[in-house]
């Protein structure tokens, strides 16, 4: 992989995975209780394993190499975008008959149209929220498809856009669970996707200007995988989902391992009807702290974008 790597260098963007194209294109503040680690505190370490509660000791995840380099330039987007933890797992996806088939319409769309988000930012909420590290998963259904908005995080838009309503109506149920919240001037959410809040869309991409455009493309198929990799692997996962099409994909979460807490969405169509007073947040930080695990500071929003793929 080190020539990847090297040929990755070279490259000033991602976009070119789907094709050629036309157009080329720490912690926090509180609102729930802070972890150790939040408060600037070093856990203590357990006797057993001498590591801390907080950094456990962890295998490196096992990710197969590209099997020829036809497959590579293929799947060079998964290869080098998807973080380790994920495609140890979502590796097999990728021969797959329906993923073949996304592929190639993703790349014979981009030949001739606009697609957010831009490719590199396609995986982004598992670079943010590694699979080991999910501790909250709050699922979307479409990328947002206005310019500049979409970065791979359900829900969130980058810092200079504005807050789109559904975001704003968030914003007022965390205020509602935790009166001393304050809504940021931004709608930027890495914050959370870094403490372990996976930020996933049922559709990774979208057309620009056409909601649900990719819709029964393929993507569901590979994000239905997503949640059964948490459902599977992980322990004491807050599920929140809103709205029908949520509940229907969470459907399957085995609540004997996990809190899956329900409502109506926060579109401004919807939220009025129980939306803001359903106190997910404050419930799925109860639910962590009685599992023993740190809650989501869902203050701590940040408002400076990062590149994992720059670094």
């Amino acid at each position: 992989m080190s020539q990847v790597k090297a040929e990755s260098k070279k490259r000033k963007t991602l976009d070119a995975y789907f094709g050629p194209s036309k157009r080329s294109g720490a912690r926090p503040t509180t609102a729930g209780p802070k972890s150790a680690k939040a408060q600037g505190k070093t856990p203590e370490p357990t006797a057993e394993t001498g590591a801390t509660a907080e950094t456990p000791k962890e295998r490196e995840p096992v990710v197969p190499k590209p099997s020829s380099e036809q497959e590579l330039q293929k799947y060079r987007l998964e290869y080098e975008t998807i973080d380790p933890s994920w495609l140890a797992h979502l590796h097999s996806e990728l021969a797959k008959p329906y993923f073949v088939a996304l592929k190639a319409f993703l790349q014979k769309e981009s030949s001739s149209k606009e697609i957010y988000p831009e490719a590199k930012n396609v995986y982004s909420w598992s670079r943010f929220a590694p699979l080991d590290k999910v501790r909250v998963v709050i699922l979307g259904q479409d990328p947002y498809h206005n310019t500049g908005q979409a970065h791979g995080l359900a829900f969130s838009v980058r810092p200079q856009i504005k807050t789109p309503p559904s975001l704003v109506n968030i914003y007022k149920a965390l205020a509602t669970d935790y009166p001393e919240f304050e809504r940021p001037p931004h709608g930027y959410l890495r914050g959370w996707a870094e403490q372990g809040v996976l930020l996933l869309n049922a559709s990774l991409t979208v057309e620009a200007h056409k909601p649900n455009s990719h819709q029964g493309k393929g993507w569901e198929q590979f994000t239905d995988r997503v949640i059964q990799l948490v459902n599977q692997n992980n322990a004491n996962v807050v599920f929140m989902l809103w709205g029908s099409y949520a509940q229907k994909k969470g459907a399957h979460v085995d609540t004997r391992k996990h809190l899956v807490l329900k409502s109506v969405h926060p579109s401004p169509l919807s939220a009025a009807k129980g939306f803001f007073s359903a106190g997910h947040f404050r419930k799925a930080n109860e639910y962590l702290e009685r599992h023993n695990l740190a809650p989501i500071d869902w203050s701590h929003l940040p408002k400076e974008e990062i590149d994992h793929l720059s670094k």
